[in-house]
């Protein structure tokens, strides 16, 4: 670990980390071609990021909208009587809900959930106030969706050209 708890991190790693980010099947040989390693220390190098849960695991993108999921709630929560982490928990269990946050300001908590009703985001609200402890809600419906991702490789570029 550094000084901000971080795990330590070696360039190689995050040369690894953007590869994958850009394509998640890349093999070792692949990745060591491109680096100019082994095949071995690749796998030692992935193996280690798993294992500090860097890499949390792998998957596809899908296009939610084309499987019908269109509707996008950002659900705001002011949970009561010191029992965030519980209400977060049991709230984070359903399947429609991608997303838990602590915040600050007004709210406790920020919900992220996909839906392909209006009725099935009704039913979740509706479940969401059964807990004694959930003092209100305030429900927000995403209109467009203007950038939906996150890059390893846009945000390690900038710092690059930072330093």
């Amino acid at each position: 670990m550094n000084e901000s708890n971080q795990p330590y991190i070696e360039d190689v790693d995050l040369e690894i980390l953007r590869i994958l980010s850009q394509d998640g099947r890349e093999t070792y040989h692949g990745i060591a071609k491109i680096l100019e390693k082994s095949p071995v220390t690749i796998k030692k190098h992935v193996e280690e990021l798993e294992k500090k849960e860097i890499i949390k695991g792998y998957g596809v993108q899908l296009d939610l909208e084309q499987l019908g999921y269109n509707i996008i709630a950002i659900i705001e929560v002011t949970i009561s009587k010191g029992k965030m982490f519980e209400v977060e928990g049991k709230i984070a269990k359903n399947p429609h809900v991608f997303a838990v946050y602590d915040i600050t300001g007004t709210y406790d908590a920020l919900v992220f959930a996909r839906f392909k009703s209006r009725n099935d985001l009704s039913a979740m609200i509706k479940k969401i106030h059964t807990s004694p402890y959930v003092e209100r809600t305030n429900t927000h419906i995403v209109l467009n969706v203007i950038k939906e991702e996150i890059s390893l490789v846009k945000i390690l570029d900038k710092e690059k050209i930072k330093q």
